[in-house]
């Protein structure tokens, strides 16, 4: 698809000088769509990967599940049999949902969480621990430095 670039317009393909309006103002449309930056950042690839499994299990458990509810309604002797593997899948799912939380847990335990730009907040409380430090130094200093009288 062509993209028009500054002062072009996409229809005539005619350069102009930018600053003469935007290219798809002329001819009274708007863009399909807008980039926006990302709200949230990207999860993690072992939390994603996690995430991504448990899906694909839920998925499979659910499908089973009306599989097996199905079999009962028809009175099929398949029912009993898919009942008994869709309790045991419901156990298998669970365990998977638990493991994205787990994952996502440890993952930030280890790695942290890391904000762009850093926080207001971060820098004030680094100031409050450098002037609490700074308080201590002077606090051991003073009456180390200061003169001994002989008794």
């Amino acid at each position: 698809m062509y993209r028009a670039k500054c002062g072009q317009s996409p229809r005539s393909r005619t350069r102009g000088t930018c600053g003469e309006g935007d290219a798809f103002m002329d001819t009274g449309r708007r863009p399909l769509w807008q980039e926006e930056p990302a709200t949230r950042h990207r999860m993690a690839d072992p939390v994603r990967t996690a995430a991504v499994r448990a899906v694909i299990i839920v998925a499979l458990t659910l499908i089973q599940a009306m599989v097996a509810f199905l079999c009962t309604l028809a009175g099929s002797w398949f029912a009993f049999p898919a009942v008994l593997s869709t309790v045991a899948s419901t156990v298998v799912a669970t365990w998977a949902v638990l493991d994205v939380w787990v994952t996502r847990q440890v993952w930030v335990q280890r790695n942290g969480v890391q904000s762009q730009p850093s926080s207001t907040a971060r820098e004030l409380r680094r100031e409050r621990r450098r002037a609490r430090r700074q308080r201590r130094r002077e606090s051991r200093e003073g009456p180390s430095r200061a003169p001994r009288t002989a008794a």
